[in-house]
């Protein structure tokens, strides 16, 4: 995922390891997907077009 998004916006995302699970996705101080509150991991095409939304 972290390819695709430097892939289609040219930017170097940045992994903050956590613990328990949480698979968080924050862009310009936005939360754009939350594993917790899904219950699931993202589809890569979701998180791009969620950071074309932004």
């Amino acid at each position: 995922m972290a390819a695709a998004i430097e892939k289609e916006y040219g930017i170097q995302p940045k992994l903050i390891k956590g613990g328990g699970g949480i698979f968080d996705i924050i862009a310009d101080g936005k939360m754009i997907f939350s594993k917790h509150e899904v219950g699931r991991f993202p589809e890569e095409a979701e998180i791009l077009e969620a950071l074309r939304g932004l």
